[in-house]
């Protein structure tokens, strides 16, 4: 049996597929928010007021309009009561309204009470992370340590942090993502990063990706400008942030490249004050921890 139904103005195409568990399959319409598609909203424990989902909470509850005396985060885990999108009806958290039928999101947890239509993300929980993450669980270890989920890819290569996810992002304080060094940030926080041109961990200053292309490019740079004669044979001492070798190299303008990792993410941390013969182990093992400039 097929009908149609116009909640909210937004016409959605519905059909009954089992009239013994009045299961409703939405074939396409208006409904969810900006942060996820979905056929319910929540009632939020924290202020008993209602929102499309918890991001839609966070923002309202977090702007700069609110006092910040009374500003807050929904704690979904204990979201105890959602309304169905369609028929407005007021329920106990579960997948399909118990009024209309209708299923109100693909995805469902009901550990995190948490609805996405939008399965193309491979949403899968995690008992010990206590959250829903996308990606697909085949894809993903969890490491005790760090208490999270990381890419199968980089198992044998993972450095650990401990209790990486458990830290606020270093730029805006709010959800985080992986960083090759084990660090976490903010995934638009990284994007902005980017876009800027940082490509270095602000807790560490490793470099956040393979930046092997952008090396090549500088090593390009560095042969097509030489520099005056006055600093031909000039030498610097740099350390590495991505290895952490310390190395005496030819001082340039474009940039000065680790002569281990090969890596142009160093910074330099004395003058040579030393003869050219000066050997780079000597000098090494008289450098302390002060004599880095940060």
């Amino acid at each position: 049996m097929e009908h149609e139904i116009c909640p909210q103005e937004n016409i959605i195409n519905v059909q009954v597929t089992n009239a013994d568990d009045c299961l409703v399959k939405v074939d396409e319409g208006k409904y969810g928010c900006i942060h996820y598609k979905r056929r319910c909203k929540i009632r939020a424990p924290c202020c008993d007021e209602v929102f499309d989902c918890r991001h839609c909470h966070n923002e309202a509850k977090n702007s700069i309009d609110v006092d910040p005396l009374h500003r807050h985060d929904v704690p979904r885990h204990e979201v105890k009561k959602v309304i169905c999108s369609l028929c407005d009806t007021e329920q106990d958290v579960q997948q399909n309204c118990i009024s209309c039928g209708v299923c109100m999101g693909n995805y469902f947890c009901q550990k995190c009470k948490f609805f996405d239509d939008d399965v193309s993300k491979n949403q899968y929980h995690c008992d010990q992370c206590g959250i829903c993450r996308t990606g697909g669980e085949d894809n993903f270890f969890h490491c005790d340590r760090c208490g999270c989920c990381y890419s199968k890819s980089i198992k044998d290569t993972h450095v650990c942090v401990e209790r990486a996810m458990h830290h606020d992002c270093p730029i805006c304080f709010e959800d985080l993502t992986i960083l090759q060094c084990g660090h976490t940030m903010h995934l638009d926080c990284l994007k902005e990063m980017q876009q800027h041109h940082r490509y270095s961990c602000p807790v560490c200053s490793k470099s956040i990706c393979d930046l092997s292309d952008v090396w090549e490019k500088l090593d390009h740079e560095v042969e097509v400008t030489p520099m005056p004669q006055t600093y031909q044979n000039k030498m610097v001492w740099i350390l590495c942030n991505d290895c952490e070798n310390i190395s005496r190299v030819q001082f340039h303008i474009v940039g000065h490249k680790c002569e281990k990792c090969k890596s142009y993410n160093t910074r330099q941390i004395r003058r040579d004050h030393y003869s050219s013969s000066s050997s780079s182990s000597s000098y090494t093992s008289s450098v302390s921890s002060e004599e880095v400039v940060h």
